[in-house]
């Protein structure tokens, strides 16, 4: 009886654990309708296996357009693209000793990233690779500025600075105040982007190989322990800048849909700036 009360509170334990929303969302109401306003995106980033795409230049076009219904669904409808799964060559076993949490471990490879992370101990900065799959490279559209999986975010080819403001408003009038700031680029991962459940339990967890922006990233964290894990939404406003030198101010106004749901995000947006 003892060790069947000690599944149920591990059990418990990882259903409050998953990175952003519970295991049963799917299962109860999905989240109502958010109506964004000008300048706000609204993206159910909800799901463990998809991406999904910004594009600042064409949601600028239309509202120059003033084409009121496709501005709307622009803001609102937002396609996925799942991460690659299928296997493309054998899979890759723990490397040699000394080279356990080595974050190249297999040469910045496209791929599934095996990692046991110490959920119910010391925390998940306690982790160590497990094994490797590699997979085909994350698909994306032509066109887009930054992109977004549950707490995890990436861009085209730019780059991040934070500010200190806490409101669009209190930007400077242009873009020029940040030029000589210093911008963070994306950076490789291989144990950030958490794309399944599914071992949860025993610690293991997999993750998308990909670079990610860790400063844009940083407007939504989880930190574990403690248990159930507690989440922060940093409001700071973020420069991007993007890879044709245009800037754009980005804020996370909310991570939380009207039933409670998380990782439905509304983002504050600024282009041209």
């Amino acid at each position: 009886m003892k060790n069947i009360f000690k599944l149920f509170v591990a059990a418990v334990s990882v259903s409050a654990l998953t990175a952003c929303n519970n295991l049963f969302d799917d299962i109860y109401d999905k989240p109502q309708e958010i109506v964004p306003a000008k300048g706000q995106v609204i993206i159910d980033a909800t799901s463990w296996t998809d991406w999904y795409y910004v594009d600042l230049n064409r949601l600028h076009q239309l509202s120059l357009e003033g084409n009121e219904e496709e501005l709307f669904k622009a803001q609102t409808e937002f396609e996925a693209y799942s991460i690659p799964m299928e296997a493309t060559g054998d899979r890759v076993d723990t490397p040699t000793p000394g080279e356990e949490n080595s974050t190249i471990t297999q040469g910045k490879k496209p791929g599934q990233y095996m990692y046991w992370f110490d959920v119910f101990g010391a925390g998940i900065k306690n982790n160590t690779f497990s094994h490797f799959t590699p997979t085909a490279e994350q698909a994306a559209p032509d066109d887009w500025s930054f992109a977004v999986h549950r707490n995890n975010v990436r861009t085209n080819g730019g780059a991040v600075f934070e500010t200190t403001y806490t409101s669009m408003t209190q930007l400077p009038e242009s873009s020029e105040a940040f030029k000589n700031m210093k911008f963070v680029e994306d950076e490789w991962t291989e144990n950030e982007v958490w794309d399944s459940q599914e071992q949860m339990l025993l610690g293991y967890v997999p993750s998308q190989g990909i670079a990610i922006n860790r400063v844009l990233s940083s407007w939504l964290s989880m930190e574990i322990p403690p248990m159930p894990p507690t989440f922060s939404l940093n409001n700071h406003v973020f420069i991007l800048r993007l890879k044709d030198g245009t800037y754009a101010a980005l804020q996370l106004e909310n991570y939380l849909a009207p039933n409670g749901t998380k990782c439905y995000l509304t983002i504050n947006y600024k282009y041209p700036y």
